[in-house]
């Protein structure tokens, strides 16, 4: 192996840790992890830094993955491959509940869609919102799951710092109220939205975890109120829990392959990634 070689596995290692971490990382908490020496460890985090891969929390709070990161692995979920797999699996749960259904992910503190299989229905209620695009945490199904399923001290955090604007009449803005709607979808595994994104529209969302159990995505089905309840919704929950474990496979997959190939994205940096906490309705 050449010296380049190991440069390019150590970064890697660096990168792999912070994305397995539920909270950012200290230096010293970084070198444990990796067994690298912490100067070796401070110069890599000060490359990625200045790459945009890495990102450093003010008041020395920590290191997290930084924007290019989050769009290194967009480009490897955006894949001819994964999108195939995912519309194959979306399509057959779509088949069996009528209902449009989503695969999302959390991205810098919004839900952005992956994936997106509708029906072949006059009755379906279609949102204009391309792969790619992203929602409101505190008022869709996925964001309130991935929101209820962070480490509860991570949670209070950022829902201290979360806009909470009115998205329809029934959007909770109280703090409070969500902290507490959020403790009951964190114990029952199901994200909810009754009319709080869109009026007329219900959804909920189950997640997709990874061999560590560590939320990493979600399965989420919505549909209108003129076709079926929000308690109707509920009884899609099994089908939708069986789409995910699918899909986790095909998540760790994709995950693998783009691990390969960021030592390219590494070999020419351009001068130079937020704390993303899992890679909408």
């Amino acid at each position: 192996m050449t010296n380049t070689d190991s440069k390019h596995l150590r970064i890697l290692t660096v990168i792999e840790h912070l994305a397995c971490a539920s909270y950012p990382l200290s230096l010293a908490q970084i070198a444990q992890r990796t067994q690298l020496p912490k100067a070796s460890v401070l110069r890599l985090l000060q490359q990625l830094q200045d790459a945009a891969y890495v990102t450093r929390l003010p008041e020395d709070r920590g290191y997290v993955l930084g924007a290019r990161s989050h769009q290194t692995a967009l480009s490897v979920l955006s894949s001819t491959h994964f999108d195939r797999m995912c519309r194959l699996l979306l399509g057959k749960l779509v088949a069996a509940v009528g209902e449009t259904c989503n695969l999302t992910a959390l991205i810098d503190s919004q839900v952005h869609y992956l994936a997106r299989v509708e029906p072949q229905s006059d009755m379906r209620l279609q949102l204009h919102l391309r792969t790619g695009a992203h929602v409101p945490l505190h008022c869709t199904a996925s964001g309130k799951l991935f929101l209820a399923m962070l480490p509860e001290v991570h949670r209070s955090r950022l829902l201290e710092q979360l806009p909470l604007p009115a998205m329809t009449p029934k959007t909770i803005t109280d703090r409070t109220r969500l902290a507490h709607e959020l403790a009951l979808i964190a114990q029952q595994k199901i994200g909810t939205d009754n009319e709080e994104f869109v009026k007329g529209m219900v959804a909920i969302a189950v997640p997709v975890q990874d061999d560590r159990g560590r939320v990493i995505a979600a399965v989420a089905c919505h549909a209108p109120t003129a076709t079926h309840s929000f308690s109707d919704l509920f009884g899609f929950s099994n089908l939708m829990k069986e789409t995910a474990v699918a899909l986790g496979h095909v998540l760790a997959g994709s995950a693998r392959t783009g691990a390969m190939q960021a030592p390219d994205a590494m070999s020419d940096p351009p001068g130079s990634i937020h704390d993303s906490v899992a890679p909408g309705n």
